[in-house]
């Protein structure tokens, strides 16, 4: 566990987010420059071509509820990636998931529910490359073949994803979100 906190506390963090125009946000892996427009109107983002994440806001909004704004957004698209590759993964796997979800998590990129069957995911997965995401949903659908990290969960990988070892290091070696996170 030590050594977990350890390699949590070394990796590279973003510089803490103010939600302000030219500021970088990242989406599926991509550098994306934070627009910010003030309307009197409910808030929401808009992606706009490879460049710019459009975000509309009231003009009084602090940036705590930026924040969440911006975290609502991103629950949503992953949300709407997640259940594809379930079902992908379903068939090649061979396994049902029952129910997933999409939750901060300070130290995890994603855990399973074997009894229930239901998977839940980091929020910052929507922030980093598809298939580091997809590497994440194969790893715990592969959790309802074997609860633990042992020889057979780590043959199954290599079946059904074998290139996941990039993709773990590609995860582990992205920034991960500023400091706040308490280990």
């Amino acid at each position: 566990i030590k050594k977990h906190q350890r390699k949590f506390e070394t990796q590279e963090r973003q510089p803490e987010r103010k939600f302000i125009s030219r500021e970088n946000h990242f989406y599926q892996g991509k550098r994306f420059l934070l627009n910010v427009i003030e309307h009197d109107a409910p808030p929401k983002i808009i992606l706009k071509g490879k460049t710019y994440l459009d975000f509309y806001v009231r003009k009084e909004t602090t940036t705590q509820k930026r924040n969440e704004i911006m975290n609502e957004w991103y629950r949503e698209q992953l949300k709407k990636q997640i259940p594809a590759l379930i079902e992908k993964w379903e068939k090649k796997i061979g396994v049902s998931v029952n129910d997933f979800g999409v939750k901060q998590m300070k130290t995890k990129w994603g855990t399973c529910n074997r009894e229930k069957k239901r998977i839940w995911l980091n929020l910052e997965l929507a922030k980093k490359p598809t298939q580091c995401l997809e590497y994440i949903v194969v790893h715990e659908m592969v959790h309802l073949l074997e609860r633990k990290h042992n020889d057979r969960f780590l043959n199954y990988m290599n079946d059904f994803m074998p290139n996941w070892k990039a993709h773990k290091q590609e995860l582990n070696r992205l920034p991960v979100r500023h400091s706040d996170w308490k280990y």
